[in-house]
């Protein structure tokens, strides 16, 4: 006779209509989760971000953090996944890993208390009543559930609407809990269904359902949700419970161990310390917990004659990740050693990747990722120049070739943080997070072209040498006077990036049209020169290709600039802005203006000084 036979075959049996409810109800759970999670993830994006900013390779502290992304984003998995990507891109260590892992491990328990309220509100806890009766199915979700399609569907605000999808998938997810438990009722006396639970009992057997059935769902969150339904039988005692909800933790190490494969060796070390974490956990208190259940005869009596319920399952799910910790969080350096062996280094160690695709299933670590990346770029575009800079004066065969190979680096990270970029930008993410991805993808490219403006200056430097070729005093003096000038703008600019800092970022509009004018200048005393037969063609074309090489450098921080002010003002239209600011129309400008001219054209003696000056305007 089939468990599940028609309704007509007698008490203790359910329907086909109880089977495909229980089918329903397992998708609206899992649905449910799925957009509560992403949801949280959303709406907690800068929280991420800043607790992400505060990783320690202290392991108390890398447990908190694992504790508090995996509460904001309800999955351990998840979590995991993101700490393969992070070791797989050297932003983590293995023994900052390894705290955030057992962090993530006792996060994920909040989920078994949550679906927890049902059953403590509803008719299944006996004696307790009152204001728990609001977590009752009946009551409280239904009243969520609307005021979640009242901020979804009529609120503008991008933060409140999170609020609603976070309420929506909480809604959701606890009536797939209750349709679940219903659907299983009827098993409550059904002999069949207790003999396969007594046969659960096995602790090795237990142990393989629960991680085979969480390896194939990859969440053990569900998985014990779904525990926690059967368990409304009645039918379900603690000696088959402990042993499925250990398997459930060795279980949801898949979806890591899946992550890693293709990684860096050390981001499948992670993998591995996740998964021996929750393996040797088993290992140990597996056969301590049957050794004391055989030896104290009313703690066996327990478990053996004791049902369970929603509530006594979270219970027990927690103290098995709390047990674990104790053991293992003292031996963290071992289990680090423990992976080394599992994976060995080999002749080929790999390579760290700058950008993770794991990483994509946390747009806002991806996009924080992705600004650390661009940051690195910067940094090296500002560089090249500097460097190229000083081969005008003491030029150098392989200081020369290090600006060729810093732009070919630079072209690279320009197009793996493109491709990366365009990618993401498919993700669902915040409207903050979204504006931040365009933004990177208009900056790289201008901080590409400064670096092919190193390769420019370095090949007139070449020219120079190989020619034996020299410039009058006074043009060294312009160059150099010309130089001081866009390296701080390149400084300005790349510090304004880095930190977000607009005060910086005002500043560099201001100091382009000094440059400007230094240019417009320098012509005109190159042309004066020419006149004067005091240089020659050769030279002058040189010198004409380093003041317009220059003077686009500038052009270049000037459009990251205006990008990052843009960025601070989501109302702002910053070509209003700008065609004010080169105009001279606001007192700001001026005033920077005032100071960059000082600084940098009276150091023109004589008439040159004199002729520079004119207004913004006029340059």
């Amino acid at each position: 006779m089939l468990l599940f036979a028609d309704a007509t075959a007698g008490s203790g049996s359910i329907s086909l209509m109880d089977i495909l409810t229980l089918i329903g109800g397992l998708a609206l759970f899992l649905y449910g989760m799925h957009v509560m999670s992403a949801a949280l993830e959303k709406s907690a994006g800068n929280k991420l971000k800043s607790i992400l900013a505060n990783m320690t390779s202290n392991t108390l502290k890398g447990f908190a953090l694992g504790l508090g992304v995996t509460l904001v984003i309800q999955s351990s998995s998840a979590t995991t996944v993101m700490v393969v990507g992070f070791v797989n891109s050297g932003i983590m260590t293995l023994k900052q890993a390894v705290g955030v892992i057992m962090g993530a491990n006792l996060g994920t328990s909040i989920t078994a208390w949550i679906l927890s309220l049902s059953y403590i509100g509803g008719s299944g806890a006996e004696g307790v009543t009152g204001i728990l009766d609001l977590f009752s199915t009946d009551t409280l979700v239904p009243i969520i559930a609307l005021l979640a399609v009242v901020l979804i569907m009529f609120q503008k605000n991008a933060k409140r609407k999170d609020i609603g999808m976070i309420m929506m998938g909480f809604a959701v997810l606890m009536f797939g809990m209750d349709m679940m438990s219903g659907s299983v009722a009827g098993l409550k006396d059904n002999e069949q269904f207790k003999n396969i639970l007594v046969l659960f009992s096995n602790p090795i057997l237990g142990v393989i359902v629960g991680t085979v059935f969480t390896a194939i769902i990859q969440s053990s969150s569900a998985s014990v949700g779904i525990l926690q339904a059967l368990t409304t039988t009645g039918a379900i005692p603690f000696a088959t419970a402990i042993p499925i909800i250990m398997g459930q933790n060795i279980g949801t190490c898949v979806s890591a161990m899946i992550s890693s494969v293709g990684a860096s060796k050390n981001a499948k070390r992670a993998a591995v310390i996740h998964l021996s974490f929750n393996v040797i956990a088993t290992l140990i208190i597996l056969p301590i917990y049957y050794l004391l259940v055989t030896l104290i005869a009313p703690l066996g009596d327990f478990v053996e004659n004791t049902t369970t319920n929603p509530l006594t399952i979270a219970i027990v799910h927690t103290l098995f990740k709390l047990v674990a910790l104790c053991l293992l969080m003292p031996c963290s350096g071992l289990l680090v050693k423990l992976s080394t062996v599992v994976v060995k280094d080999g002749k080929n160690k790999g390579e760290t990747q700058l950008l993770d695709e794991r990483l994509m299933a946390t747009p806002t670590v991806a996009v924080t990722r992705s600004k650390d990346v661009a940051v690195t770029m910067a940094k090296m575009s500002v560089d090249s120049i500097k460097t190229a800079l000083g081969l005008l004066t003491n030029y150098n065969s392989k200081v020369a070739d290090s600006v060729r190979e810093d732009e070919n680096k630079v072209d690279s990270y320009e197009d793996k943080l493109g491709s990366y970029l365009v990618k993401l930008s498919c993700e669902p993410m915040t409207e903050k997070d979204s504006n931040e991805t365009s933004m990177l993808l208009h900056l790289i490219g201008d901080f590409e072209r400064i670096s092919d403006h190193a390769v420019s200056i370095a090949v007139s430097a070449e020219e120079i040498s190989d020619k034996k070729l020299s410039f009058s005093p006074e043009a060294q003096k312009e160059l150099q006077i010309l130089s001081e000038a866009v390296c701080e703008i390149l400084d300005l600019t790349y510090e304004s990036f880095r930190t977000n800092d607009l005060t910086l970022a005002t500043k560099v509009e201001p100091l382009e049209q000094v440059i400007d004018r230094l240019r417009d200048f320098m012509k005109r005393q190159h042309i004066d020169r020419l006149g004067r037969q005091e240089c020659t063609i050769e030279l002058g074309f040189i010198f004409s290709d380093l003041i317009t090489c220059l003077e686009r450098v500038s052009d270049h921080c000037s459009n990251i600039a205006g990008c990052i002010l843009e960025m601070s003002h989501e109302n702002m239209d910053i070509h209003s802005y700008l065609s004010k600011v080169k105009s001279g129309d606001t007192q700001e400008f001026n005033e920077y203006f005032e100071y960059f001219s000082t600084k940098y054209e009276n150091q023109l003696s004589g008439s040159s000084a004199e002729s520079v000056s004119s207004s913004p305007a006029q340059s």
